[in-house]
């Protein structure tokens, strides 16, 4: 019988007389006194196939649960969603708040149909069905529009 790892809680262990070929599982009871008992193989297989289930657990809780102690930076160091610095999110605002008022500053068109197509996600075949034209003169106005907003945001930063 090989050595295994098992719960501190399991009572018993399983054996296998070489001398008398049987199987044996000794235990100790509560006053500390060690038995060692005769089994059939069927409740010896029963005994082991539950000691290798109560093995597998153990092995699932070692390496699922941390036995470490936590702190609040080894977490913030785990976060999947990491906080950004203040900094970053008013630098975040600051570029949305300049990209609205560039597409806000665009031909009533350009931006209808550029909110339309980034924003609400509709193709240009859809946008040109709803407004009545073409799907080029939809791309056109889209492509026209981008070209505005990136001169705008490169003059921006100067």
């Amino acid at each position: 019988m090989p050595k295994r790892n098992k719960s501190k809680d399991n009572p018993y262990s399983l054996g296998f007389d070489d001398e008398k070929q049987t199987y044996t599982v000794e235990f100790v009871d509560n006053k500390k006194v060690i038995y060692k008992v005769e089994i059939s193989e069927e409740v010896y297989q029963a005994f082991d196939k539950f000691e290798l289930e109560d093995i597998s657990r153990i092995h699932k809780f070692r390496k699922h649960i941390e036995h470490l102690e936590v702190y609040e930076e080894t977490l913030n160091a785990r976060m999947v969603d990491k906080p950004m610095a203040i900094e970053e999110v008013v630098e975040q605002k600051i570029l949305m708040d300049n990209i609205k008022e560039i597409i806000d500053s665009l031909p009533d068109i350009q931006r209808r149909r550029l909110k339309k197509y980034y924003f609400d996600n509709k193709t240009l075949e859809e946008i040109a069905f709803e407004e009545k034209c073409s799907k080029v003169a939809v791309k056109y106005s889209i492509n026209i529009a981008l070209e505005k907003i990136s001169q705008k945001f490169l003059n921006y930063d100067k």
